[in-house]
């Protein structure tokens, strides 16, 4: 981050984060302008404008307590005591531990024999004993923390400041967003690996959806640009939002994708065209299907590269 961002921009990009969407840009606006006006009032006491801004930013407190109050929303649900850390902390395990434990479990469901029907069924189910797990487990702990009279030790001694605030980050630049394109990326390697080597038709094993003669030099060319993909999500979390160079670095990722796949599509060399034979033989779904997939290839390829170069345009955080 550069530094012209001031601890009033930090506190209201934080502040704003659990707002909704239609009611952030007004509240946005009026919170900055009361902070401005304790500033300017301080300052015009003859109290220094570093010191004035840090004051009445410790004076506002936990920006998402001042969020909640703005909303109306309740920041309890044994107690007010821990639950801002109790839904941090949720919210972490959610992210994290789900996708991994639904992954695993697939996986094993397949090395186990068990066909695309059971896996998911049982995936699903997994996935959603492990989300009810985090919740119970966490609200227990809370409980006992609240009951016991238990004092958690938090940095700056259980008060606020303002160096706890988050660095302003663009939309998309998230940890929410790092982490669902990390488990995007390896649930699509996982799917090509599935249809390369057990197939998407119960009835019809190991017919793969895509040209089996793809393999292995062309699927392993496609896993390295996936895993620098997988290296530009979280350079861009690290940043904190979308550059120039990272835009520039997401087209060509994006083309090296699109581009050879069209070409091997237009060759008729991409998909399977035993797939269509052996599924639905005799109608024109075949051509149908590969003008659809040559749309769909380059229809995500333009929106992925016009969509991350208007951010990177903008430059990412709201500043004054």
């Amino acid at each position: 981050m550069t530094g012209t961002i001031t601890f009033t921009d930090r506190y209201v990009d934080a502040a704003m984060r659990t707002v909704p969407e239609d009611q952030r840009d007004d509240l946005a606006a009026e919170l900055r302008a009361s902070i401005d006006d304790q500033v300017d009032a301080r300052v015009a006491e003859g109290e220094e404008r570093e010191q004035a801004e840090r004051a009445v930013l410790v004076e506002l407190g936990d920006p998402d307590i001042l969020a909640a109050k703005y909303t109306d929303r309740q920041l309890y649900l044994v107690g007010p005591q821990y639950y801002l850390d109790w839904w941090r902390l949720t919210k972490l395990l959610l992210w994290i531990v789900i996708p991994f434990a639904g992954l695993g479990i697939a996986i094993a469901q397949t090395l186990s024999g068990a066909d695309i029907g059971e896996v998911i069924g049982t995936t699903v189910v997994a996935m959603l004993n492990v989300a009810m797990h985090i919740f119970f487990w966490t609200i227990l702990i809370v409980v006992i923390l609240e009951r016991t009279g238990t004092r958690m030790r938090k940095p700056y001694a259980g008060f606020w400041k303002p160096e706890m605030l988050p660095e302003p980050r663009q939309s998309g630049a998230g940890f929410g967003d790092m982490v669902a394109s990390l488990v995007f990326l390896v649930v699509a390697v996982g799917a090509l690996l599935w249809d390369r080597f057990i197939g998407f038709v119960p009835t019809e094993p190991g017919l793969s959806f895509f040209n089996p003669d793809l393999w292995p030099w062309v699927y392993a060319a496609l896993f390295v640009l996936m895993a620098l993909e997988a290296a530009l999500s979280i350079a861009v979390y690290f940043r904190g939002r979308w550059t120039v160079p990272l835009a520039v670095l997401n087209a060509v990722l994006a083309l090296a994708v699109a581009v050879p796949a069209l070409v091997l599509l237009a060759r008729g060399e991409l998909l399977n065209p035993e797939w269509f034979a052996t599924i639905i033989p005799g109608t024109e779904v075949g051509a149908i299907m590969y003008v659809i997939t040559g749309f769909v290839i380059a229809g995500i390829a333009a929106w992925d590269i016009i969509d991350v170069a208007i951010k990177a345009r903008r430059g990412g955080v709201p500043r004054r």
